[in-house]
């Protein structure tokens, strides 16, 4: 399958990555090729700079968002929250009726750490960008943990916990779940509604990022038991 996977960040690296890994065409999105591919420094993490990684995951295609946009069947939005709107609707007759998987979290750092998000209570930046492209089948899901927990859930629990999903159409949550399930291996997934059940998705960040605090790991997630 052609993916296209929007961003070079930690989140976009992961998706990347692993969909190469399993087969998938992958064209990952920037906006100036050249500038991402000389980034090589490391960085606060000891994470090598995207030029490196890059260099060690040959399969993985660098393109700008437009090339990426046209090339792919899925579109994994994986783009900085502050930046996702911009950046989409620039590319929104290349997205056109696609499935966009939406990762992105409306995270504000102006004030420093912790972030406060730039949207929320009665907004949802995924409904921002389902209203900005209204023909994308957009599907919120994976913002809800950490990336590497994102594309290999048995890292926690043997994955015996939730992701959780929103959107208003019911074949592209399908084509994610069926994503998550078979090629990520998550085992519950749990459908919370239309594309405005995104707004508690979004919320679950300043309390997710708290546990983390706590536990000095992100290698947890959410599981729902009744």
């Amino acid at each position: 399958m052609k993916i296209a996977v929007l961003g070079t960040g930690v989140v976009g690296q992961a998706h990347a990555q692993k969909l190469s890994q399993l087969g998938h065409k992958v064209f990952m999105g920037t906006n100036d090729p050249t500038k991402t591919k000389a980034r090589t420094k490391i960085d606060q993490m000891s994470r090598p700079g995207i030029g490196i990684w890059l260099e060690v995951n040959p399969a993985v295609k660098l393109c700008n968002f437009q090339t990426a946009a046209q090339n792919a069947e899925l579109i994994i939005n994986a783009t900085n929250g502050q930046s996702s709107l911009k950046i989409l609707s620039g590319i929104k007759k290349d997205i056109a009726s696609k499935v966009l998987i939406d990762i992105s979290n409306p995270l504000d750092f102006s004030k420093g750490f912790p972030p406060t998000l730039s949207v929320c209570n009665n907004d949802s930046l995924a409904e921002q960008i389902q209203k900005a492209l209204p023909k994308a089948r957009v599907v919120k899901a994976f913002n809800t943990t950490n990336a590497s927990v994102q594309v290999d859930p048995g890292r926690v629990a043997k994955a015996d916990h939730h992701l959780f999903i929103a959107g208003n159409d019911q074949d592209a949550k399908g084509q994610v779940i069926k994503l998550a399930k078979q090629q990520y291996g998550w085992k519950n997934i749990l459908d919370l509604g239309d594309i405005k059940s995104a707004r508690g998705m979004e919320m679950i960040l300043p309390i997710w990022l708290q546990i983390m605090n706590s536990l000095n790991s992100a290698d947890f997630n959410f599981k729902i038991a009744r």
